[in-house]
């Protein structure tokens, strides 16, 4: 028995979903087991999420302009990229594909979608502009001072946070459940680093002026372009149109389908082959159960976790900017953004706070890094394992015999790039770029979660979403061609 899916690709075989507990290898999923076990994409996503969007763009429009008409874009981008991380999770759980395998279904095919995904990703965010922000960040650390804009030693303290995320991957059993682990500690860390500085240095009245800002819409503040405005849509949350490169993690996790097609493991852990095609269920009663069941998960998973993080992962970094501008007199620029606010503290509360504020940034901008760096190299091995069967049978079955390998290339690739720009310059240039994914896959999930099995099929509204989410982040990206090659379409 079989489910056809599209175009160009095997159709997928059926099978029972498995029951979360014979996924987590426990008696019953309670408010315990969840946390434990269950709960884990969302924090590989949140640690990508608690970065570049928080601790640079935000920080550097809102210092720059304050939170009035800038805060609602932050919220209105955070619900949205949730709505869709939610939608393509969907067809993951439902599958056990990631969605780079899945675009291949898409008419015309996979000749287009798989390779023109691939490429998007990698030209998106392989300018690593996180790694290049937290060589800053540790060069304070190390020296006591910022650096000055032209000094390259903070690229190479960068090159070597690359590195460690290479060992961090090599060293695992399970690579996702790695990248779990280790976002468990860096993001509780940042939340109540984050929360602690903001309670002790933050006045009401500043706390309160952030919220409102937050809920109230607004126009946008006079100076600041649609390409500024656009970086900080994109790279709100996550990553606006391209954030289905982080759902994988689903799949390697044993969500849904994906406990049936397999993981990538680490080079500690066995030898794992991942299935070429994905599976799907019946539509019959213990299903439609199992599926609720895990629909649940998902929503908890996302809304309970991603959602949560997100705000006041973007909330904390701002306030703790607006009072270092209260504080300095100046505005932040693009050169000094992730060290100003460390710089600004210091002046005011001592050394001490100077380095938390720093440890701070350099743990939220690595933990960035760390997920789209290992995303990067996952997205290009799944496509290059679904689509080649000439490369399975080269490296006999074991993705790691790819992966490992192009993780070295392109480290090698983003060291180089590091050196050619400041890091903010590099990481607007991403933003904007993943808005670029707004225009386009929205409207291929709709195809793909329409032809699921009913019980997984989105409800009608969902597609509404999903077409906002094109309107609202395409905006932005077309602007940014037109700001790019002349004149923005729209000024404030």
């Amino acid at each position: 028995m079989s489910h056809p899916l599209g175009v160009s690709r095997p159709d997928l075989e059926v099978t029972d979903l498995p029951s979360p507990e014979e996924v987590f290898k426990v008696s019953k999923i309670g408010p315990k087991e969840l946390f434990k076990y269950a709960v884990g994409p969302s924090l590989i996503a949140l640690g990508i999420s608690i970065g570049s969007g928080e601790w640079l763009l935000g920080p550097l429009n809102v210092g720059q302009y304050g939170f009035v008409g800038v805060g609602w874009v932050i919220v209105v981008s955070a619900v949205l990229q949730t709505f869709y991380n939610v939608e393509c999770s969907r067809y993951v759980l439902a599958t056990g594909e990631t969605p780079v395998v899945g675009w291949g279904r898409v008419p015309p095919g996979w000749m287009l979608w798989v390779p023109l995904s691939v490429l998007i990703v990698i030209f998106a965010f392989i300018a690593g502009g996180w790694a290049a922000s937290a060589g800053q960040g540790v060069y304070a650390l190390v020296h006591g001072v910022p650096p000055a804009a032209t000094d390259l030693e903070p690229r190479w303290w960068a090159v070597g946070l690359l590195v460690l995320v290479f060992l961090i991957t090599a060293g695992a059993r399970r690579i996702s459940r790695a990248l779990e682990l280790a976002n468990w500690v860096m993001v509780s860390t940042i939340l109540i680093a984050l929360l602690a500085v903001d309670l002790l240095v933050v006045p009401f009245s500043l706390w309160w002026e952030g919220i409102v800002g937050f809920v109230t819409p607004a126009a946008p503040p006079a100076g600041i372009t649609a390409t500024q405005l656009g970086a900080l849509a994109g790279f709100t949350a996550l990553a606006s149109g391209l954030n289905w490169y982080v759902m994988g993690h689903y799949r390697d996790k044993g969500y849904g389908m994906g406990y049936r097609v397999g993981y990538i493991s680490g080079l500690r852990g066995e030898r794992r082959e991942i299935l070429a095609s994905g599976v799907t269920f019946p539509d019959d009663e213990r299903n439609r159960s199992m599926w609720r069941r895990w629909y649940r998960l998902l929503m908890v998973d996302m809304w309970g976790v991603f959602f949560v993080g997100a705000i006041l992962g973007m909330l904390l970094p701002t306030l703790l900017m607006s009072q270092a501008v209260v504080l300095s007199g100046e505005r932040p620029t693009r050169a000094n953004v992730p060290t100003f606010v460390a710089s600004a503290l210091g002046e005011e509360y001592g050394r001490v706070i100077f380095y938390v504020a720093l440890v701070v940034g350099v743990l939220i901008l690595f933990s960035t890094q760390l997920g789209i760096f290992e995303a990067m190299v996952r997205v290009t091995t799944d496509a290059a394992n679904s689509t080649s069967p000439r490369l399975r049978a080269l490296i006999a079955g074991d993705p790691r015999r790819f992966y490992y390998p192009f993780m070295i290339l392109l480290l090698v690739l983003i060291s180089i790039i590091m050196f050619q720009s400041l890091p903010v310059g590099l990481v607007e240039w991403s933003a904007n770029m993943s808005n670029l994914g707004a225009l386009i896959y929205p409207f291929l999930l709709m195809y793909l979660n329409s032809k699921l099995p009913r019980p997984a099929r989105p409800r009608p509204w969902h597609y509404v979403i999903l077409v906002l989410n094109f309107l609202f982040f395409g905006f932005f990206f077309v602007n940014f061609i037109a700001d790019f090659v002349g004149d923005p379409l729209v000024t404030f």
